[in-house]
């Protein structure tokens, strides 16, 4: 009986020994976080300027066979500079429409009218641009993110962006950054008493 006790102990404790090692070895270990690689990251950006919409407004457009599509040499550049104008109707700002032109990248209301921002890596763009700058347009409404630049005007929708996380916004400006650039210096805001 004193044998088969020294047995069971002595099986029990290897046993333990076992399970302890087993335990020591799988445990995982401490390890940094994966650093994503600036691909990574500028593939992130587009992504999220393509859901967020940002072509909507910001991408100059022409009819294709069924429907706008973007002209892809004016990718991301705004209203383009050289389009003339149209008058807006005063009887639909009076009765209280916003409109919008064709491609969607002017619009006009209460606010006056409005030219989309070339977002490309030109300098007409945001090619001089910090990601401070950037930051703080996207989620303070601070025209070239100067903390004295006028507020961005509507349609821009900055106030769905204020709670975004910074490493979306990096991703997005990282993305534009890399964009071709496109030279087009957009028309400044013309005030609603010059209409």
């Amino acid at each position: 009986m004193k044998n088969v006790s020294v047995a069971l102990v002595a099986i029990v404790l290897l046993g333990m020994a076992a399970l302890t090692n087993c335990t020591d070895n799988k445990a995982p270990a401490a390890t940094a976080a994966a650093v994503p690689t600036e691909e990574s990251v500028v593939k992130r950006g587009e992504y999220l300027v393509t859901i967020l919409g940002c072509h909507d407004c910001h991408s100059p457009k022409r009819m294709g066979p069924q429907e706008s599509e973007i002209i892809p040499e004016l990718h991301l550049s705004g209203y383009p500079a050289d389009r003339p104008f149209g008058k807006p109707t005063p009887e639909a700002l009076r009765d209280g429409w916003a409109l919008f032109n064709a491609d969607l990248t002017a619009g006009v209301g209460p606010w006056g009218v409005t030219f989309a921002a070339n977002i490309t890596s030109d300098e007409s763009g945001i090619g001089g641009w910090s990601l401070d700058q950037f930051k703080r347009a996207l989620t303070q409404g601070k025209y070239k993110g100067l903390e004295d630049g006028r507020p961005l005007l509507p349609p821009m929708p900055w106030f769905n962006y204020t709670q975004m996380a910074d490493e979306d916004i990096e991703a997005i400006f990282k993305y534009l950054k890399s964009t071709h650039p496109v030279r087009n210096v957009v028309p400044a805001p013309i005030p609603p008493d010059e209409l």
